[in-house]
């Protein structure tokens, strides 16, 4: 399984789609956002949490694009005859995911302490960095369950979707402050604000709050297990 993980990671890292679309874009909207005006009230600092981690998922997510265009060339089909299980195969393609999106979160912290001007203690830069690595894993299941599930073009779509609903519900653009009653508290509900809680915490020097872990983990079995049944229902289509 080791061999596959390499291998996988090696394919994503060369892919010119990913870079643009999973590190650069994230750390230009960063800057851009940050810079239209002032920064009241730890603006900058809040907006650098929201956009590594929508850079984050966006990554995640991307992994199911690579998925349906294997199922395409009948890769799954190959992996099908080896030793490997289901859980096997989906957990390589997760951990696959889990490594690709460190550029991302690297990229715009790193645009937040040597552009914008984020002071943070060591501590908290390397938790932060940690604990938005740890908790995209949820969305690389769900963009492996989306790949193996849907084909090559409907993931791509599905995964836009995704991307773009969950970032805007859980607040990763905008401080969910400014949210009416009712979305604010169906944003509490989504796994990505509580995936940018986690971040935010550590940023304002404080631990992370059970509710935020524990909604965080039941996303996570939600989609590892939309993952697993994905993979072999296609795997019973072959």
């Amino acid at each position: 399984m080791l061999d596959y993980i390499r291998l996988e990671i090696r394919r994503t890292l060369r892919d010119t789609g990913f870079v643009i679309g999973g590190i650069a874009m994230p750390v230009m909207m960063y800057l851009l956002f940050t810079n239209l005006g002032g920064d009241e009230s730890g603006w900058k600092t809040g907006a650098m949490v929201g956009m590594a981690a929508y850079g984050a998922v966006g990554s995640a997510l991307n992994t199911g694009g690579g998925v349906a265009e294997d199922r395409a060339i009948g890769w799954l089909r190959q992996l099908r005859v080896t030793p490997m299980p289901p859980r096997q195969v989906v957990l390589g393609r997760a951990l696959t995911g889990s490594v690709t999106v460190l550029p991302a979160i690297v990229a715009v912290l790193a645009a937040g302490g040597l552009v914008n001007g984020v002071r943070l203690a060591v501590w908290q830069w390397a938790a932060l960095a940690v604990l938005l690595w740890l908790g995209s894993v949820p969305f690389t299941l769900l963009g492996l369950g989306n790949g193996y599930r849907l084909t090559g073009q409907t993931t791509g779509v599905a995964n836009m979707i995704c991307n773009l609903g969950l970032a805007v519900l859980g607040g990763l653009w905008f401080p969910v402050t400014l949210f009416p009653d009712w979305l604010r508290t169906l944003s509490a509900y989504t796994p990505t604000n509580r995936f940018a809680q986690l971040g935010g915490s550590v940023a304002t020097g404080h631990a992370p709050t059970a509710g935020a872990v524990l909604v965080l983990g039941v996303w996570l079995l939600l989609f590892g297990s939309y993952a697993v049944l994905s993979y072999r229902r296609h795997a019973g289509n072959l």
